[in-house]
């Protein structure tokens, strides 16, 4: 899992920093607002850890902003700005959770582990079963069928399938297809994501050469969209 944590005193991102890798979280940070919109419009991240007080763009204006193109992901505000007022407004910008400091770090790990795991459990919910045109992807299983037959997906491809569907109408570049198929430390060519797509162009497309669903954006990434009848 990999966490934006953005906070603009350097000892406390230190800690927290430290204090969340323990946990086995991977995680990028930024120091003010504008470098944190930056750095999650281009990366993979399953969840963001947001100061309010920040130099260039407070948190409240951060969140804002990602929520303008992502609605999924789980932002935790972690904040000295504790009236009710500040809370309220966090809330109703997008944040998922509003937590004050001085804070007990056991609480914030607790509420992060509770966020991620409530995430899960609504996209298995909501994508166990996929139907686009006359096909049909079960991510349980791993198993699809179509036009061109019945066939097992790999874990792999799974995800990766599942990602462009999550982002369905959006445009996904290689390096967040990257982060969040492949992970952090194994990056395979960007010509192994081409011969992901091509592969779900044969299972799924009626015809592969013209494809419908699973279209490239050049010098971006892929983008899957469903075409109205």
């Amino acid at each position: 899992m990999r966490i934006l944590l953005v906070e603009d005193e350097e000892y406390l991102r230190g800690l927290i920093r430290l204090n969340l890798e323990m946990e086995a979280y991977e995680v990028v940070t930024a120091s003010n607002g504008k470098d944190a919109v930056k750095l999650f419009h281009e990366q993979h991240f399953d969840l963001v850890v947001l100061d309010v007080m920040l130099p260039e763009m407070n948190g409240f204006q951060v969140c804002e902003q990602i929520r303008l193109s992502n609605v999924k992901t789980p932002i935790i505000f972690l904040t000295a700005k504790d009236s009710s007022e500040d809370i309220i407004q966090g809330l109703k910008k997008g944040g998922d959770d509003y937590l004050t400091k001085p804070f007990v770090l056991e609480e914030f790990l607790l509420r992060i582990k509770n966020l991620l795991k409530r995430t899960s459990r609504e996209q298995e919910m909501n994508l166990s079963i996929y139907q686009f045109g006359n096909n049909t992807v079960n991510f349980a299983t791993y198993e699809a069928t179509g036009d061109n037959g019945h066939f097992q997906l790999t874990k792999k491809e799974a995800l990766l399938l599942k990602l462009l569907i999550d982002k369905k109408n959006q445009v996904v570049s290689r390096n967040e297809i990257l982060q969040a198929v492949w992970g952090y430390d194994v990056y395979p060519s960007t010509r192994t994501i081409d011969n992901f797509i091509l592969s779900f162009r044969k299972y799924f497309e009626q015809d592969p050469k013209n494809p419908v669903y699973f279209l490239s954006v050049r010098g971006v990434g892929y983008k899957f969209t469903e075409p109205e009848a």
